[in-house]
């Protein structure tokens, strides 16, 4: 890329960081992006794809595979504590997650498609929303236009701070993990404080699930974890012994199957539980991520790319433990994603300093242009 084209790109990333939109309300972010790609001349622009997504197509004049590049527009509730120049305007919300930083990416990808059109088959650039509760991925492909798009091949990229700059990190099949929200609650019956044998408190069960949730993954064969996020007994007030509880866990395993199987460990549990303590049970999920599945013959295209392009590469052994809801895209479609990194000393994701950095930017635009070279060119 030619150095004017990383100035207009930085220059997009940090306006695009000035200006964070939290998970369903990115329809401002999605008009910038919009406003992007109007002199690139996309074929084919298709608008409010599971929510405020947006996804530009580049047609080849002969047969081949249809290629998906995505990118995430949400941001975060986290402040934004950089203290740069483009520090979020948004109070309350940034872009600590480096989101800003894979759209300016996705944004290069779509200029060089712009002067240099797919000779065969199709390139579509998606930029998603709600990745960050998880419901993105699974609403643009339960979109009916995603079938329209429905690609063959499908690549994503997230940075990595604690990993040298630039470097490609990148495995062969699972790659991050599966996770689900888990939410317990307990009702019993509320009596007066000074007479809790007059009702029904569940501070027992709401103790016991606390403790023998995180222990359920030790009989597990296979990685698997469940960490207790939130718990509430009541209310404040004195005068009153409880008469309902809450219980929110985070479920997480490598692979589909396992984070199934804890998940039906965990709900037996549960309900055991409130069976002895004679309480009422409702259980309920809430931000689901699939496993993120790296297909053999994807991955081997993008590290013959990053090969080419003389960039030093690290082969994981070990999935990483968070979740990405492009782990939707790998249940139907040959799917990569990877890392690239941000740098050693960068703080991590989510801190309320963390500022993607630009110099990578032209780095993860050449990873996938080479890519897509094998491909439609």
């Amino acid at each position: 890329m030619t150095q004017k084209e990383l100035e207009s790109l930085t220059d997009f990333r940090q306006k695009l960081h000035q200006h964070p939109e939290l998970s369903n309300e990115e329809k401002e972010t999605a008009i910038m992006v919009k406003d992007f790609f109007e002199p690139l001349k996309p074929d084919k622009v298709y608008d409010k794809l599971g929510g405020h997504g947006v996804a530009f197509k580049f047609e080849g004049q002969e047969d081949g595979p249809t290629t998906m590049i995505r990118c995430e527009l949400d941001g975060l509730p986290i402040a934004d504590l950089s203290e740069t120049k483009h520090a979020s305007k948004n109070q309350g919300n940034s872009h600590t997650c480096g989101h800003d930083g894979h759209m300016a990416i996705v944004a290069g990808v779509g200029k060089h498609l712009s002067a240099n059109r797919p000779l065969k088959g199709n390139v579509v650039l998606l930029f998603q929303p709600a990745e960050e509760t998880g419901e993105g991925a699974e609403r643009v492909i339960k979109d009916k236009k995603y079938k329209e798009i429905q690609p063959d091949y499908a690549f994503a990229l997230h940075n990595l701070p604690g990993y040298p700059e630039k470097q490609v990190v990148i495995k062969k099949g699972p790659f991050a993990a599966a996770s689900t929200g888990m939410i317990i609650q307990l009702t019993g019956k509320t009596s007066h404080a000074g007479h809790p044998e007059d009702g029904l408190s569940p501070a027992v069960a709401m103790s016991t699930l606390m403790v023998g949730l995180p222990l359920l993954p030790e009989s597990m064969n296979d990685f698997a974890l469940i960490t207790v996020v939130h718990a509430q007994l009541g209310k404040r007030a004195f005068g009153t012994s409880p008469g309902e509880a809450t219980v929110m866990a985070t479920l997480r395993s490598f692979d589909n199957d396992t984070l199934a199987a804890l998940t039906g460990y965990a709900e037996a549990l549960a309900k055991k539980v409130a069976e002895e303590n004679k309480l009422q049970i409702e259980i309920s999920y809430t931000e689901s991520f699939a496993a993120t599945e790296n297909s053999p013959e994807a991955h081997k295209l993008v590290k013959d790319a990053a090969k080419r392009l003389g960039l030093k590469t690290k082969n994981i052994r070990i999935p990483f433990r968070w979740s990405e809801d492009f782990g939707h895209f790998s249940q139907a479609t040959q799917t990569v994603l990877f890392g690239l990194g941000a740098g050693k000393k960068q703080p991590q994701l989510h801190e309320p300093t963390y500022d993607f950095p630009d110099e990578i930017i032209g780095t993860g635009v050449d990873i996938f242009v080479e890519t897509l070279k094998e491909l439609h060119y």
